[in-house]
């Protein structure tokens, strides 16, 4: 067990009426979430994140996923899939961008779900109760604007200043009544080669 850990939450969200009309499928959205203190608070400013994030990122991944795929039922079970961070005020942007840019972080998720794109992400700084938002994205199907979906929560004592939260998000299904088609059908209408959008 990670010793820096305060305390960790899990969010599930189910919708089944959006726009007043009855979810063919309901929406299910989980967060896990992890409150854990920032190791590089209270040190000034320390230029190799390296050891903190090598000894942190793996352990905190593993648990976050655990947390979600048990929610969730399975890794197969997952559609939608996001990370996210808040630091504390007293940490910069980029101690919550330390422990969730990293393989050693999104590797665990990424392999328990079978994913193939990669995870979108928030990081952000603020005090207890600030928004936690996690951007979903389709796990293996980038251009699937169905499942472009944002979790968001907030925890009332949480992140203090010199604490980090981290969490995972995760989609069973996407937007109950999506219908904005997805990206290959503007870059279709748009002239560009759907099998290779970015001309390579």
């Amino acid at each position: 067990m990670l010793t820096s850990l305060r305390k960790t939450l899990l969010h599930i969200e189910t919708t089944y009426i959006e726009g007043g009309k009855a979810a063919p499928v309901p929406l299910k959205l989980i967060a896990a979430a992890a409150v854990l203190k920032n190791p590089w608070a209270g040190r000034g400013f320390v230029e190799d994140l390296k050891p903190e994030i090598h000894a942190v990122a793996p352990e905190l991944g593993k648990l976050l996923t655990d947390m979600v795929i048990e929610a969730a039922g399975g890794g197969d079970k997952v559609e939608g899939y996001g990370k996210a961070a808040v630091v504390g005020l007293d940490g910069e942007v980029e101690h919550a961008s330390a422990l969730i840019h990293t393989l050693r972080f999104g590797n665990f998720y990424r392999d328990a779900v079978g994913a193939k794109s990669y995870l979108s992400f928030c990081n952000t700084r603020g005090g207890a109760d600030a928004p936690v938002m996690i951007p979903l994205m389709d796990k293996n199907d980038a251009g699937r604007r169905s499942h472009y979906l944002t979790i968001q929560f907030s925890i009332p004592d949480a992140p203090a200043a010199d604490e980090i939260v981290v969490a995972l998000g995760a989609s069973i299904g996407g937007r109950p009544h999506h219908r904005i088609g997805d990206r290959y059908q503007d870059l279709k209408e748009l002239g560009h080669d759907v099998e290779n959008p970015a001309g390579l």
